[in-house]
């Protein structure tokens, strides 16, 4: 019986790990893929307090060192749903079968939705981003693209805009499911080209980005622009079925929770980007797992 179990090894689960094992619990987490989560693809992280520039594997890296060495253990297997026992939860896994614990914490994350293009994998960290509040500093000066059309690629273009030399905003349709307020600044911007009705077609280059293929959904017309970047914002996709028998999900997959991080299943809770959230970063990521901790700690406490 492991006091904390945790699903998941980001950010949010290995800062989870680090603090209810401060408290002096017993934490095991389980991990499907390699710990340190989505960080570990940032070539650097320069928004996160206390560090001027760090590698995201080297960050991911010392924050799973310091949960390890506090003295949690991890497993690398696939959650493959949940059991509320009451006093305690059973954590099913493909491979080990089932692990018992105390309180959960669900940690899984979401995936950036791709747009499944080749070199797309190869290119990310030289010159593909799923984020411009992370890397859109590395291209000041420079020509770049944004690809959606939702509040996430409003809100990229519009950050890009005050730092890149021109701003391509390439959506599928004529219309943006964006909040007008956005589009009505981006408009103030005369560095942004806005491409609509198009799709990119492919992702070009050598040893990083240098162009990608667009074509006209309407006319048919192809053609190349050349860029520097191109910021991917078509959505993200949550990893949570495993867990929708116990926790209330919200209508897109994400887990809902209080301000606690508590879900709608005592014992369990959910950090990170997998649970219901406006701004989903390092920071939030880490204070998410901080939270969830103590608020199952808590929990531990008073059974």
């Amino acid at each position: 019986m492991t006091d904390v179990l945790i699903v998941g090894a980001g950010t949010a689960g290995l800062t989870a790990a680090v603090y209810a094992a401060r408290a002096g619990k017993s934490v095991k987490l389980v991990e499907q893929y390699l710990q340190g989560g989505q960080i570990i693809n940032a070539s650097h992280v320069e928004n996160f307090p206390g560090f001027e520039s760090i590698a995201g594997f080297e960050f991911a890296e010392a924050l799973y060192n310091q949960a390890i060495k506090m003295g949690a253990e991890i497993v690398y297997d696939k959650v493959t749903g949940l059991q509320d026992y009451g006093s305690h939860k059973g954590v099913r896994t493909e491979y080990g079968g089932e692990l018992l614990a105390k309180a959960v914490i669900l940690a899984t994350g979401a995936r950036v939705r791709p747009l499944g293009l080749e070199n797309e994998d190869r290119f990310i960290g030289s010159g593909v981003s799923y984020c411009a509040t992370c890397d859109g500093a590395f291209f000041k000066d420079k020509n770049v693209a944004v690809v959606g059309g939702g509040n996430t690629a409003l809100d990229d273009a519009l950050v890009l805009s005050f730092t890149s030399k021109k701003v391509y905003l390439i959506h599928r349709s004529d219309t943006f499911s964006g909040e007008k307020r956005l589009l009505e600044k981006l408009q103030e911007h005369d560095n942004v080209v806005f491409i609509l009705d198009s799709e990119v077609t492919a992702i070009n280059g050598s040893e990083r980005l240098e162009s990608l293929g667009i074509r006209n959904k309407v006319s048919g017309e192809e053609q190349t622009l050349d860029v520097d970047a191109v910021f991917i914002a078509i959505g993200h996709v949550p990893d949570n079925k495993a867990f929708a028998s116990l926790v209330e999900l919200d209508a897109y997959g994400y887990i809902k929770t209080d301000e606690n991080c508590a879900t709608s299943c005592p014992g369990i809770y959910a950090a990170g980007d997998g649970r219901v959230k406006k701004v989903r970063q390092l920071t939030t990521a880490a204070a998410d797992g901080t939270e969830a901790a103590l608020a199952a700690c808590d929990y531990i406490d008073l059974l």
